[in-house]
């Protein structure tokens, strides 16, 4: 080709011609209406999918492998979060009502020592299962990932009903939430109709989630520095009040510790803070699943994921830790809630309440609002991407796949969002019943999905090392190990376990009817049924197989083409960071 020719093709394709194409990377400049371009952001993008081609599907198979890395090379959701977005989303994205209310009636059934150990408990084994989902994100940071692990190293028809477990918890999580808001509204004014207050909640919560990913992370970000700020707030005031310099005065150290004491109800009592501790930890697995749509995720999500540890033993631990010093489990306040929502029998606010303070206990409840709102939001977020993804794979409607040219799941946020509409029983006299029944749905779906990440973990590394790969070619390695994922899987089932016992035989048992009994046992373990219900009709019609090591594909997904290269750059520069860096680092 002469050099007339080359000149000509290059003026034809340079980005400085009014005619010619943008270059790769760059975005033309649309002169259309604002009111045209909105319209035309819901039409589809024919090339996206939650999934793309080449990722391991329903069947356990892999679609296109000849392409596959091309074809994963480029997420076809929006790739807007930040590491900021990603570092606040872990520290405090799902704080929430579980923390601030739901902790009041665990103080309440177990006492001050039983809340503190199975909050460390779950805290322990929830470090270990976000390091190994961190592993995995990292190199694969796959569209609902937590569905597509499972797919991919378990069992495809266990996949099927972990997407689905995943997606049925944030779809009833955001009516829960909403309803919860409303009833925090009260605390200020009860004679409004509870109804127009989740229409408003509502509103502002879809409106958030139409501006796409990056709309979700600002809103996360603003959320998650208001909860962080309480909190810590909180744990000054909380040290002041324990040390006698409220307005009341007088030193209360451990005195609630020994009298009324530190269990309630023995080993029942400690078995039954569990599911509230989960129940109050469920979300902090989002910023595995905000993977798929991070700039880059291989340097943002290990960050992410390591102040995950901070997040649980600041925020949760030494949180509640001061809630046990400064309310008595007897007290009555605690079980004076309408339901685990009811933040007029939150523990935070009832300590500031006996320490004398006025105006506090309005600007926690301000915080709980916020908090309601946060969960609210991620709710539509992490079911809109679970159900997308699972679409694409043929575990779901495939319009659930839709996505449009801005890079949102659009059908799926609009599926999520009219389930939203159930919070209008808040204004009904069935509202007690359907929050309960709401609950007990979502209440144990999270031990599930942190139990298959471990598993699947286990299998990752198992199948990594039969096809001849080393831990050194991992460009995240959790902290962890193999042997923190053994640890998490096994507490999990023994969570199960334990949540089966209180469930068949509830604290005072001996005192209920047959059918208070069966009620109670359905509402603490409603969401087993429902995962097998999933999972052994699909397995029967499929017949899917168990995932064997050498047959697991370790390939398909990798973002990064120069994954080596890339590796042995980082850890050559690491090197060279002074011995303080390398401390931060690796707890940050």
């Amino acid at each position: 080709m002469g050099e007339a020719e080359e000149k000509q093709i290059d003026t034809s394709y340079s980005t400085e011609s009014p005619d010619g194409p943008p270059a790769y990377g760059e975005s033309s400049v649309s002169h259309e209406p604002w009111s045209r371009r909105f319209i035309d952001s819901f039409k589809r993008d024919p090339n996206a999918r939650a999934t793309p081609k080449g990722v391991v599907g329903a069947n356990g198979h892999v679609f296109d492998p000849e392409v596959a890395a091309a074809a994963t090379a480029e997420s076809p959701l929006s790739r807007k979060l930040k590491g900021r977005h990603l570092q606040m989303i872990a520290i405090g994205g799902s704080i929430g009502t579980g923390l601030f209310v739901g902790s009041g009636k665990a103080l309440a059934a177990g006492g001050p020592a039983s809340l503190v150990i199975a909050f460390c408990l779950i805290g322990i084994m929830l470090y270990c299962t976000v390091h190994a989902l961190g592993e995995m994100a990292v190199l694969f940071p796959v569209a609902g990932s937590f569905a597509a692990f499972s797919t991919r190293f378990i069992d495809p028809a266990w996949g099927f009903a972990m997407g689905w477990n995943y997606a049925l918890q944030w779809l009833i999580v955001l009516p829960l939430e909403i309803v919860a808001a409303s009833i925090t509204i009260q605390y200020w004014n009860s004679s409004i109709s509870p109804a127009a207050w989740v229409t408003i909640f509502l509103a502002v919560i879809i409106a958030i989630n139409l501006f796409g990913v990056k709309g979700y992370g600002e809103a996360e970000f603003v959320f998650a520095i208001i909860k962080v700020v309480a909190i810590i707030g909180y744990i000054i005031l909380g040290i002041v009040l324990n040390c006698g310099g409220g307005p009341h005065g007088g030193y209360i150290g451990g005195k609630y510790w020994h009298n009324p004491g530190a269990f309630n109800h023995g080993f029942k009592g400690l078995c039954s803070v569990f599911v509230t501790a989960a129940f109050s930890f469920a979300g902090t697995e989002l910023v595995g699943l905000a993977a798929a749509e991070t700039a880059n995720p291989r340097k943002s999500l290990p960050t992410a994921v390591k102040q995950v540890f901070w997040r649980i033993a600041l925020f949760y631990i030494v949180s509640l830790t001061l809630v046990s010093l400064l309310v008595p489990y007897t007290d009555e306040r605690l079980l004076n809630g309408k339901n685990s929502e009811d933040a007029h029998a939150s523990p935070f606010v009832i300590s500031i309440v006996n320490a004398g303070i006025s105006g506090l206990p309005s600007v926690m409840n301000v915080v709980i609002l916020v908090a309601v709102l946060s969960v609210g939001n991620s709710s539509i977020y992490g079911s809109s991407r679970t159900l997308a993804a699972l679409a694409d794979q043929g575990q779901a409607p495939r319009i659930l796949g839709y996505i449009d040219r801005t890079g949102r799941p659009i059908v799926s946020i609009g599926l999520s969002s009219i389930l939203g509409f159930l919070a209008y029983l808040a204004a009904s006299d069935k509202e007690q019943t359907a929050f309960n029944w709401m609950l007990a749905i979502s209440g144990l779906s999270s031990i599930f999905t942190w139990g298959s990440i471990c598993l699947a973990h286990i299998r990752f590394r198992k199948a990594w090392k039969v096809q001849g790969h080393s831990l050194d070619e991992l460009a995240f390695r959790s902290q962890a190990g193999l042997f923190g994922s053994w640890c998490g899987f096994i507490f999990n089932i023994l969570v199960l376990m334990a949540q089966f016992w209180t469930g068949f035989a509830p604290i005072g048992y001996a005192s209920m009817s047959a059918s208070e009994k069966t009620s109670s046992f359905f509402q603490a373990y409603l969401a087993a049924p429902i995962i097998i219900a999933f999972y052994i009709p699909y397995k029967i019609w499929y017949r899917t197989p168990f995932m064997r090591a050498k047959d697991m594909d370790l390939k398909t997904g990798i973002r990064e083409l120069n994954l080596a290269e890339l590796i042995a750059e980082e850890r050559a520069e690491r090197q060279s960071w002074p011995a303080w860096k390398r401390c931060y680092k690796f707890v940050c």
